[in-house]
């Protein structure tokens, strides 16, 4: 096991072409970080240099305390875990996931006994003699996995491993994962675009936007308190609901803001260094909007647009006169009442309403 280093770290591929800009992260022995940011935004390039399958352009990668940046990609002690299984056809399983160990001259009983224990952790014994056609997606995944695990490497990158499956099988899969994280307690480093994944995978999220880290945390303060707008709209399913608002009072303590037509809006949040008439964007997340009767203290108008039934929630996507945008509310899957049409009041709690500032940084929240 081994913790990753990342000092200034630069990725140029052209003069004029920066995919990673000046990135600096640290990662503990035994952590499981997850990379997570929209197509284009560094984090794969941020893995590959790791993996030693990228040049670095600038900056220092440690791996342990050695500094890796001209180590080869074979002597780094990583083992990485790819989209495509890239599994040899014509080989067993128990072949698959020992070539690599036989390409390193390791001899034929360590290898036995590697495979063999890698499959007991993926409980994949039963499938050892097949070959990779005889095996569903989620196994094939395992045996790329195993393959790894054989290695018994320092580090482990994950590449979108999950995205060639279907839903069920990427939940599954996502279970197994952090089991196996549990037994081994190696250093994991996983990327995905899908911030599900995200959330339920990662001891920390590293979300990345345009070659830059934005917000680095464990996946419940980076949901409670994202630190711009960017992680505040990709973290979270449904996304924050985000309106645009003047600020018309500040404290310390407290922020009220402004939106179209008039209609006021408290937020819990240390707006000392706000201006009456600054431009602020307002979020609050869909299952903090809370539905009150008409008469309620600092009720909004609203109207349905759209009821969506999940089982055990409901989304209803609502409509605040005047203000031409739609709201997600996430509901109790018992409140199947609500209909296209019907007119309703919310309430944003001030406790649970975000603010951020024109720039897109958030105010601090006050509890």
């Amino acid at each position: 096991m081994a913790s990753v280093t990342l000092k200034n770290i630069k990725k140029n591929y052209t003069k004029d072409v920066t995919v990673i800009k000046n990135v600096s992260l640290d990662i503990q022995d035994g952590e499981f970080v997850v990379f997570v940011g929209p197509s284009g935004c560094g984090k794969s390039t941020m893995l590959r240099m790791i993996a030693g399958l990228e040049d670095i352009t600038a900056g220092e990668l440690y791996i342990g305390d050695t500094l890796a940046n001209d180590v080869h990609a074979s002597k780094r002690g990583i083992a990485m875990v790819f989209q495509s299984y890239a599994l040899y056809p014509h080989m067993s399983v128990a072949e698959n996931m020992g070539f690599a160990l036989k390409l390193a001259g390791t001899p034929k009983a360590e290898i036995e006994e590697r495979v063999k224990k890698a499959a007991e952790i993926l409980e994949i014994t039963h499938l050892l003699e097949r070959k990779p056609k005889a095996l569903s997606g989620g196994q094939r995944q395992r045996v790329a996995i195993g393959r790894a695990i054989v290695r018994n490497p320092k580090v482990f990158l994950f590449d979108e491993p999950l995205s060639n499956l279907d839903a069920a099988l990427r939940l599954n899969m996502r279970v197994e994962l952090s089991k196996l994280h549990q037994e081994l307690k190696t250093t994991m480093i996983y990327v995905t675009h899908d911030q599900v994944e995200a959330m339920t995978l990662a001891d920390r999220i590293v979300v990345f936007h345009a070659g830059l880290i934005q917000q680095v945390g464990t996946p419940l303060d980076m949901y409670e308190n994202p630190s711009n707008l960017f992680v505040a709209g990709f973290l979270g399913s449904p996304k924050m609901n985000l309106l645009e608002a003047e600020v018309i009072a500040a404290s310390a303590t407290e922020a009220t803001v402004k939106l179209p037509k008039g209609l006021t809006v408290r937020a819990a949040v240390d707006a000392s260094n706000a201006k009456v008439g600054d431009k602020v964007t307002m979020g609050v997340r869909s299952e903090h909007i809370r539905l009150v009767d008409a008469g309620t203290a600092e009720a909004l108008p609203a109207r349905v647009d759209l009821i969506e039934h999940l089982g055990d929630i409901v989304l209803a996507y609502i409509e605040i006169p005047g203000i031409n945008q739609i709201l997600c509310v996430k509901l109790p899957g018992h409140m199947t009442g609500l209909k296209y049409g019907d007119d309703i009041h919310i309430l944003f709690p001030r406790e649970e309403t975000h603010l951020f500032d024109a720039e897109g940084l958030a105010f601090k929240r006050v509890r």
